[in-house]
């Protein structure tokens, strides 16, 4: 029991200068992910994979890779299922291979726009490919609009601050 205190003090003890340097320890890793993110910008290819340049051109790459089958089925799901029940397959599918978490071309112009969480960037991307397979207006402003909100409110909803009473 001895020994396991001593180590664990002992760590404690040694992880204090880099403890007491957050400032510095996060600027660093900051440059170091903007030079990174700026050089992503800038690629047609991440890994090997193609990386739409806009909305329009990750429409078009997904009207090659969807299977007409699934396409049927795809047009056939309300806006809200696209947006709920295709996100753990599609949504993460187009989230890891385009580089929404990271940053890619499509990710900074999806930010543009004013997206700038990878969740609501591949959700965007799908409910407006299914109004475009539908035929309906994008109204992109306002699904931008919902969205930012609806992450905004998740977003209070998790960091409300709770005061507790005093009791005497």
């Amino acid at each position: 029991m001895r020994t396991i205190l001593f180590w664990v003090c002992s760590l404690l003890f040694l992880s204090q200068p880099v403890l007491g340097q957050p400032d510095r320890a996060i600027a660093i890793q900051d440059s170091i992910w903007a030079k990174n993110y700026q050089k992503r910008i800038k690629k047609a290819k991440l890994y090997g994979i193609y990386i739409p340049q806009n909305m329009g051109d990750a429409h078009l790459r997904l009207s090659r890779l969807i299977s007409p089958e699934a396409k049927q089925k795809f047009d056939m799901m309300t806006e809200e299922q696209v947006a709920h029940k295709l996100f753990f397959s599609l949504g993460r599918w187009i989230i890891l291979n385009w580089g929404l978490e990271d940053g890619s071309r499509l990710s900074h112009d999806l930010r543009k726009l004013g997206l700038t969480h990878p969740e609501d960037m591949a959700q965007f991307l799908m409910i407006t490919y299914h109004r475009k397979r539908q035929h309906l207006p994008f109204n992109a402003k306002s699904l931008i609009h919902k969205l930012v909100k609806a992450r905004k409110e998740e977003w209070q909803k998790r960091h409300k601050v709770i005061t507790i009473p005093a009791t005497n």
